[in-house]
């Protein structure tokens, strides 16, 4: 599915991330700036691309700030950020996550 509005989730505070997905006009990025970036920025990277296949996520910009998030909170502050952009606030489908 392609974003048309930009979206914004999570915190800036430690072990969160801040995650912004906006339009784009072809295909999918990812920028990702993360304090555990040498330890952990390849496993997020694959997160986030793999989350953004199962969602469905088409031309769209990815930008997130890591501050030491799990993989939990990654993946709950993508798929709010994905959800908001949509504005659907409720009849999620969570058998596809």
């Amino acid at each position: 599915m392609a974003i048309t509005t930009s979206a914004l989730a999570g915190t800036l505070e430690s072990s969160d991330a801040q995650v912004l997905i906006e339009p784009r006009p072809q295909g999918v990025a990812i920028h990702l700036e993360s304090s555990v970036y040498a330890q952990y920025g390849a496993h997020i990277e694959q997160l986030a691309r793999d989350l953004i296949t199962t969602l469905g996520i088409t031309n769209a910009t990815l930008t997130i700030t890591d501050k030491g998030a799990l993989d939990c909170t990654l993946k709950a502050r993508i798929e709010t950020a994905y959800y908001r952009a949509l504005g659907q606030q409720h009849d999620f489908d969570w058998g596809v996550l």
